[in-house]
């Protein structure tokens, strides 16, 4: 592998994507989540889902602001690593990422301040408004960012002047034929990706006795989410398959492993990928399963790698496993559902440690999951900056050196760690603390005992003895 300037830039892009990518998956199921607790609590004024709204408001705001933080260093590349590929295309997705800005994040930063600080501010109706603001923004940022993304994969509704693009159709170009499919997968994910974490955290809770009140409401509503879209999100995967295959063959090739394709393809479970022999070796595989998955036909025809060129063929290997990984965490997620569903019908919920357990040791796979499914995405679309017309190489910025390129790496490298750590740190610090009454709810001669607690605060009769 040659260390020019285009693999670094390669290599801190996906670095720094990769890194951005995990705040914004998990921050649009917060909001919503938020969005809940607060209807909630506006319907019933129970006190419990103010302290959850309270609680993960506070979480929510932390990993916001390292979103917006690693986002805004990220884009920076664009103009230093791409600059070609900036040029050619910026007359499309400009717009489209200035739409971002102007519809989702303004929304977000207005209400943002009064969700967070508005509490005892303003009425409960007005509250709950600003919680429904700032989830509304988190999706229609996604919404751009998708769309603008998805138009990298499917390109429509544009002409090619002069080595540049321009738009003949904006609607073609928003809802680009990859788009819905994309947007509806990756929103899912988001959400399932949140609701692993609020289960996993309340588990841990439980497990420790701590925040019971609390713990049992937020622990069976985030397993209910999982229950629910798990099972949602392997049929939104199958449906973006099939339009990956219409649309993008190659990827799909890589994806399954196949490198002669045709009629009756097998599902390929184990194999490691050679692309200097065109082969796989130690290849497991069932029969005829992958035709009928992506045709829906025991003999259903599938494309095979050696259909094209090897300048435009992706990297298999990373292609290939990257997708089973994320093809198991859903099939594992499903089980977290499954699991759900019959505790919950035994009434054993809270007495089973030992899903506790799995629901704690899953708390990460959602963004494992993403980042698995964005490097098959992207990985996938290779050699490609847009499908079929722009190659990677030429949307490179001629002047960048490898100096310069590893400079640039090295500050990234610099700046991310110090984000992740100090938005790590607090985040630790709320979750030792866990949920509990803000400082305007408790007795004056309480707020002393609050302010320098010697553990975790826990109401009466809030503590759980462990199952036998």
């Amino acid at each position: 592998m040659d260390i020019d300037p285009l693999m670094l830039s390669r290599i801190q892009f996906a670095f720094t994507i990769s890194f951005h990518i995990l705040f914004p998956a998990f921050t649009i199921g917060l909001a919503n989540w938020i969005m809940v607790l607060e209807a909630l609590w506006l319907r019933t004024g129970r006190d419990v889902y103010r302290m959850l709204s309270e609680f993960w408001t506070k979480i929510f705001a932390i990993s916001f602001g390292m979103g917006v933080v690693s986002g805004i260093v990220m884009s920076y590349q664009f103009g230093t690593n791409w600059s070609r590929w900036s040029d050619i295309t910026g007359n499309v997705l400009g717009p489209l990422i200035q739409y971002e800005v102007v519809t989702a994040f303004f929304l977000e930063a207005a209400f943002l301040g009064i969700l967070l600080f508005g509490r005892n501010r303003v009425p409960r109706g007005m509250h709950f408004f600003a919680a429904l603001m700032v989830a509304l923004g988190t999706i229609i940022s996604s919404f751009w960012i998708l769309s603008s993304n998805s138009w990298l994969h499917t390109p429509a509704g544009f002409e090619i002047r002069d080595g540049r693009f321009f738009v003949t159709s904006w609607w073609e170009v928003v809802f680009n034929p990859s788009f819905p499919y994309r947007l509806a997968h990756m929103v899912t994910a988001a959400f399932l990706t949140t609701s692993f974490v609020i289960a996993g955290i309340s588990g841990w809770y439980i497990l420790r006795g701590q925040f019971a009140e609390y713990t049992r409401i937020s622990y069976r509503m985030a397993l209910g989410m999982i229950a629910v879209l798990a099972p949602l999100q392997i049929l939104l995967g199958d449906l973006h398959g099939l339009k990956t295959m219409e649309m993008q063959p190659a990827k799909i090739a890589a994806m399954e492993g196949h490198w002669e394709g045709g009629e009756g393809a097998p599902l390929i479970l184990f194999a490691w990928p050679d692309m200097e022999a065109e082969e796989n070796h130690f290849e497991i595989g069932i029969p005829y399963l992958s035709s009928l998955i992506l045709t829906h036909e025991l003999n259903g025809k599938v494309p095979g790698l050696k259909q094209f060129a090897p300048q435009d063929r992706p990297y298999v290997p990373i292609v290939f496993w990257t997708f089973r990984i994320m093809v198991g965490i859903g099939f594992l997620m499903l089980f977290v559902g499954l699991g759900f569903l019959f505790l919950t019908w035994r009434r054993q919920l809270f007495e089973a440690r030992w899903f506790q357990w799995i629901t704690v040791a899953t708390t990460p796979i959602g963004f494992i999951a993403i980042i698995a499914g964005w490097f098959t995405t992207e990985i996938g679309r290779q050699p490609w900056m847009v499908q079929g017309l722009v190659r990677t190489a030429d949307g490179v910025t001629p002047s960048l050196t490898t100096a310069g390129a590893l400079t640039s790496l090295g500050a990234f490298l610099v700046t991310y760690a110090l984000i992740f750590t100090a938005g790590t740190y607090y985040i630790l610090r709320l979750l030792q603390i866990g949920p509990r009454p803000s400082y305007e709810d408790l007795e004056p001669h309480a707020v002393a005992d609050v302010g320098r607690p010697k553990r975790p605060m826990s109401l009466p009769d809030e503590r759980i003895e462990p199952a036998e």
